[in-house]
């Protein structure tokens, strides 16, 4: 990522675009002109599924690197899901029957020196959407995690992952399990912040599936905290959220 940010402009201005929505994106800020605060990074966004990307869409320095760390996250977030799946009391595949990990996003984040860092963040504090979310990051700290009124530093450690619930287990686990609110701070150092992070997301063109609590956690003892909704809505509610922070799940709670 660091030789991909670190061309020359021409080189970087094919993918130039603040529409999320294409196969592979390169922006500062995607949501520059509805947010209320820019963000101190550039974001390359490959979206792989549930159509996948064309690989050569992808230049090199980063294809290889980034397609070959996308794959092994996947495996990653698939034990995962089924640990937790088990830890619902449910069986090991029930979760990924739910939602799958078809809807899958790849954002590369690049921070540079901020030379004020006082005065901005380089990602303002957010839950993830969805699922899960699987984070590799270089040596630069800069994530914080909300712990209870507090912002904690997840301090990098060589070869470590960083995996965040998102907004959606909460919701389907009627929130046995709970999304992570999360920033990264602006950059005070000469040496870049580099993250790869991959997002396990409900597709985005099933609206035939509506989510909510899973019924077989709910009882008279363990109601639902959240309604049901269907995909449109909660990527139109996410999207327009802007940074109303842990909003997505207030939105659909009872």
């Amino acid at each position: 990522m660091r030789a991909f940010n670190e061309q020359p402009h021409a080189e970087k201005a094919p993918y130039y675009t603040r529409d999320h929505t294409k196969g592979v994106a390169f922006a500062s800020n995607f949501d520059l002109y509805r947010s209320k605060a820019a963000s101190w990074r550039d974001t390359l966004l490959v979206n792989l599924g549930p159509v996948p990307v064309d690989p050569w869409s992808v230049r090199e320095p980063c294809r290889a690197p980034l397609l070959e760390w996308a794959q092994e996250a996947t495996v990653v977030a698939e034990t995962l899901m089924g640990l937790l799946s088990e830890g619902l009391g449910l069986g090991f595949e029930f979760l990924k029957g739910i939602s799958g990990l078809e809807g899958r996003r790849l954002l590369a984040h690049y921070y540079p020196w901020c030379p004020e860092p006082e005065l901005t963040v380089g990602l303002v504090g957010h839950s993830d959407p969805g699922l899960l979310t699987v984070l590799l990051q270089n040596q630069v700290g800069g994530l914080q995690v909300l712990n209870g009124e507090e912002w904690v530093d997840v301090r990098p450690a060589p070869g470590e992952l960083v995996v965040n619930f998102g907004d959606l287990l909460q919701i389907v686990s009627n929130e046995v399990y709970k999304s992570a609110e999360h920033r990264v701070l602006a950059n005070p150092s000469k040496e870049p912040r580099i993250s790869v992070a991959m997002f396990y997301l409900p597709r985005k063109n099933d609206d035939s599936t509506f989510y909510g609590p899973i019924e077989e956690l709910l009882s008279p003892q363990n109601p639902p905290k959240y309604r049901k909704f269907i995909v449109t809505e909660f990527y139109g509610r996410f999207y327009n959220k802007r940074l109303d922070r842990k909003s997505l799940v207030e939105h659909f709670k009872i």
